[in-house]
């Protein structure tokens, strides 16, 4: 292998990344690394405060952390050799006695519809020897995939910290429930957290991939009720497959169907997710079952449905397609959200996702338009491109930087979306003008180059500057 290749997750890795949301990862790097970087953390935080978005420019030697072999070795397994390190990125600095609450980090304010599938994760970086006494951060094995926690108190003990020396590194799916623990000691506690997005989507593994059927592994800590077909549908689509497992259940006992169709509508989260996906494996029979409850009253468990729908593959995307005039928004939202993880299947529905940006469509529902155009892709780039430059003029914020994101996913073919995104460079939102940024970096044309490129030297940090020393 050679000094700086990835070095990639084996197939036990990924197998407990699906399961459990989270892996602990450890670097190479002398111990004096992470001291100079504590030092200069330290120093920062005194005389300047907390940075926020600007942490990695003001401590420059903090980017030799994500060109680490090991850590661009996670990210392509989890996120493909494309992966983008987002604009927001923060350092969590605690030192109170008490933990904080659970919670899953929100997308800047943006209460978007959560990917089971891996298109996000982040990285907690810890610079200092971070005992449990330290109050390193918590997560909850197994939560990433539910949208109440589904954990009370009693399940503390399945909590896994983040506890370790110097240099220890935490990959999580974006989405799992996590908190800051009790830090006994009244010394600062660092961790720096780093958002990535997958660009691309999966078309082959990309990690060290043996050829393994999927299988529970052994490491694996998840709690709660095991969600097998939600595992293993993840497995297949991070190996390039959409729906490998719809018809897949032996559905010659009629039971299996009305049980599962009962349990959609549970109120234990856990049960009814796990029926959401169990449907999919029912073929047409399933699949109808889903559609009907997408479009019913019942608002969460519609929003399961579009999960069990995303997995059921092309033959979900004509029904979906027609659930985007249904009368109540919940299910115009799940059904956009479902066609953008159908990807390339749901190319035909384009053209319908562009005609709902406007017709008084919800500032909610346009956000997961924006979102899914970017997902569905390069197979109908015409449309997608076009939707996604009304997008960039919308009058919500969320709505102009989602589209940003979805321009990154198509690359060169949203040339012609590159006047607006020089605009763009001129939001009042700075995850507009961030987002504005990266698309135009992965177009990639001469024209988009040199738009960054004005925009870079206008914009230029300079990390020696401070308040202290101004020139």
């Amino acid at each position: 292998m050679k000094p700086n290749e990835p070095r990639l997750l084996t197939d036990e890795q990924m197998k407990t990344f699906i399961v459990d949301g989270v892996l602990l990862l450890k670097t190479d790097f002398p111990k004096d690394f992470h001291d100079r970087l504590l030092e200069r953390l330290n120093q920062v935080h005194e005389e300047e405060g907390n940075l926020g978005n600007n942490i990695l420019p003001r401590i420059r030697e903090m980017q030799k952390v994500f060109e680490h072999p090991v850590i661009t070795g996670a990210l392509t397994s989890v996120l493909g050799p494309d992966y983008l390190m987002h604009t927001h990125r923060h350092c969590h600095y605690n030192a109170l006695p008490t933990a904080g609450g659970w919670h899953k980090d929100s997308y800047w304010g943006y209460n978007r519809l959560r990917n089971h599938h891996p298109w996000w994760a982040m990285i907690m970086y810890f610079p200092q020897d971070t005992p449990v006494e330290l109050g390193p951060t918590g997560v909850m094995p197994g939560s990433h995939v539910y949208e109440s926690r589904t954990f009370g108190p009693d399940d503390s003990e399945d909590e896994v910290t983040a506890n370790g020396e110097a240099g220890t590194f935490v990959l999580i799916h974006y989405d799992i429930w996590h908190r800051s623990t009790r830090n006994l000691t009244g010394k600062p506690r660092y961790m720096l957290k780093f958002e990535f997005m997958r660009t691309v989507a999966p078309s082959e593994p990309t990690w060290n991939y043996e050829g393994s059927e999927w299988s529970v592994p052994e490491a694996a800590s998840a709690v709660g009720l095991p969600q097998e077909e939600y595992w293993q549908d993840s497995w297949n689509w991070l190996r390039g497959e959409i729906g490998s497992r719809y018809g897949k259940a032996d559905t010659k006992h009629e039971s299996l169907l009305s049980d599962l169709a009962g349990r959609l509508t549970d109120s234990d989260e856990r049960i009814a997710l796990n029926a959401a996906y169990g449907l999919a494996t029912c073929g047409e029979a399933g699949r109808d079952v889903l559609l009907d409850t997408l479009i019913g009253t019942d608002a969460r468990a519609s929003l399961l449905s579009a999960y069990g729908l995303s997995a059921c593959g092309a033959d979900a995307v004509e029904g979906l397609t027609r659930a985007l005039d249904d009368e109540k928004e919940h299910a115009v939202n799940h059904a956009a959200f479902a066609l953008g993880e159908l990807r390339h299947y749901a190319d035909t529905s384009a053209l319908k996702l562009v005609s709902k940006l406007g017709g008084g469509s919800s500032a909610k529902v346009r956000r997961t338009i924006a979102d899914s155009l970017g997902m569905i892709g390069r197979t109908a780039q015409g449309e997608t491109v076009d939707g996604l430059i009304a997008c960039l003029k919308d009058e919500d914020a969320q709505v102009r930087f989602t589209a940003g994101l979805s321009l990154i996913k198509l690359g060169r073919a949203a040339e012609a979306a590159i006047p607006y995104l020089a605009e763009a460079l001129e939001d009042d939102n700075r995850y507009v003008q961030g987002h504005a940024i990266e698309a135009l970096r992965y177009i990639d044309t001469e024209q988009s180059r040199a738009v960054l490129l004005h925009e870079l030297m206008q914009s230029r940090w300079c990390p020696s500057t401070t308040k202290a020393s101004t020139f």
